[in-house]
């Protein structure tokens, strides 16, 4: 479900690096260790997840403070999209975060994903460059936070 979700996003001919990203996202168990993956359902049909790292230095990708809570590839089933699903999920991340003590929630996302971006900024979410990264020289993957 989550590689239909990003599906979108990867270019016609994809080079090395979103292929990589694709398998990245379907080894969901990989991420267990230190995340929980929390899942929105209906009828026993899964319609999106969000990785959820309560301390966020266990995240690989980002750099992120201890006292921060991550989410990562949050995902939206295409045919569940436009119900809330993915505000919910952000919610709940919210919701276990604060009640873990976390100073701020972080995430990251990129200039594909204008309906994401624009979800975490009217909750609240403001950019913070400083933990942006570049998965490839053009590609610039941008780090936004909330702070709780």
């Amino acid at each position: 479900m989550m590689v239909v979700a990003y599906a979108e996003f990867m270019p016609p001919d994809p080079p090395p690096q979103w292929l990589g990203y694709r398998d990245e996202i379907r080894d969901v168990r990989r991420r267990l260790g230190e995340s929980t993956l929390i899942v929105a359902e209906e009828g026993g049909r899964l319609l999106g997840a969000v990785t959820y790292y309560p301390d966020g230095s266990e995240e690989a990708n980002g750099g992120w403070p201890a006292s921060w809570a991550v989410l990562r590839l949050l995902a939206v089933h295409p045919a569940a999209r436009g119900r809330g699903i993915g505000r919910l999920l952000t919610e709940e991340c919210l919701r276990r975060a604060r009640a873990a003590g976390r100073v701020a929630v972080g995430l990251h996302t990129t200039h594909l994903m204008t309906v994401a971006r624009a979800m975490y900024e009217r909750m609240g979410f403001v950019r913070v460059p400083e933990f942006d990264f570049f998965p490839a020289p053009q590609f610039r993957v941008m780090a936004y936070r909330l702070t709780l």
